[in-house]
């Protein structure tokens, strides 16, 4: 326990963990302002964030960059599946389906162009693993076909019928989760060997945490996050009205962005630390994981959880920005190398993607 308590009074970060309890009181004393929950939520989500970036990085010590990459993306992704299922039980279809691709969107364009950012200002060229890169895109590359056919045939054939878009978003997402669970077993058991890290790291590691408080540290955040996430979910609409934001720019930009915040503080941690496996493994592998298996439970959930079933019919833009997205992240990760200005460039897609949606917001198909 001493690691952590000296971690959280070195860090001035941490010290925001004081509004995890406030954000609880307001909002059992407050529950009707939605923007003072909308803030304080995001407040408490931030170190929460950190506090598992630090701890993931520990248990990545000791098992490796694919292995932590894989953890990380996982216990992150948590936060955005419960955020998703929250808005799933309200009807809010719209928002899920901003979210969903609002978080491949943010994972490939924005976690990955900042790491390369952040990791370019202090080192002049970084490599990674190649080989892992690749196999990662051509995997989400096909998830993204998956996810988004029911959306293209529906508009090439005007198949306008809701039992067929509802058996084929089913079928796909069974599909989905059979793959995702194969991909598992190749990076984890058959050919973990790909997913080696392409150099070794310096010495700038800060000593690891022991395992034991890694991984209670890794659960306990967790849960922290997920209640806080419920509060999130609850207010954002009304602070989006107060805030002049449709649903769709909040599910497709701020959802992502703050239930990616713990795999982009690993992420951006890791790039900093010349460990680009480690930060293009979270960035990729969440990308993937939302894809194959985050929206696919989503789907199947919807019919128990919301008032009825949900589709992977996306809005005509949130296609084309999630293809545009994830040809991008294969493209700038095909090389095994990195520089700052990759990163702009990579943002400055992300930023095109934002402006547009916030400016034009896109209509529920």
């Amino acid at each position: 326990m001493n690691p952590l308590l000296n971690e959280i009074r070195r860090n001035p970060l941490l010290w925001l963990l004081a509004f995890v309890p406030v954000v609880f009181v307001v909002g059992h004393l407050r529950p009707d302002e939605p923007t003072l929950l909308f803030a304080l939520s995001i407040l408490a989500i931030v170190p929460l964030a950190a506090l598992l970036s630090h701890a993931t990085e520990s248990v990545a010590a000791k098992t490796g960059d694919a292995v932590g990459g894989l953890l990380n993306a996982t216990l992150g992704n948590l936060t955005e599946l419960v955020i998703a299922l929250a808005a799933l039980r309200a009807g809010e279809y719209m928002l899920v389906k901003a979210s969903i691709a609002g978080a491949i969107v943010t994972n490939t364009l924005f976690m990955l162009g900042a790491s390369f950012l952040l990791g370019g200002l202090k080192h002049h060229v970084q490599e990674f693993n190649r080989a892992g890169a690749r196999l990662q895109a051509g995997q989400l590359f096909l998830a993204t076909i998956a996810l988004l056919l029911p959306s293209a045939v529906g508009a090439a054939d005007s198949v306008k019928t809701a039992a067929f878009t509802e058996k084929l978003s089913v079928s796909l997402a069974i599909l989905l989760i059979a793959i995702y669970g194969l991909g598992l077993l190749f990076s984890l058991k058959t050919h973990r060997d790909f997913f080696g890290a392409a150099e070794p790291h310096g010495n700038e590691e800060a000593a690891p945490w022991p395992i034991g408080l890694a991984l209670g540290t890794l659960g306990g955040v967790t849960v922290l996050v997920a209640l806080v996430s419920e509060i999130f979910v609850e207010s954002v609409q009304g602070a989006a009205l107060a805030l002049g934001m449709s649903k769709a720019f909040v599910g497709f930009i701020v959802v992502a962005l703050v239930g990616a915040a713990a795999e982009m503080a690993s992420a951006f941690s890791g790039a900093r630390k010349n460990r680009m496996d480690l930060s293009v493994g979270i960035a990729l592998g969440s990308s993937t994981q939302i894809a194959l298996f985050v929206a696919p439970v989503l789907v199947l959930a919807s019919y128990y959880l919301g008032p009825s079933p949900m589709t992977l019919q996306f809005w005509p833009g949130a296609v084309l920005m999630v293809l545009i997205s994830t040809v991008t992240a294969a493209l700038v990760s095909n090389s095994g190398r990195s520089a700052w200005f990759i990163g702009v460039l990579v943002l400055a897609v992300y930023l095109t993607f934002a402006i547009t949606l916030y400016l034009l917001p896109p209509r529920v198909p």
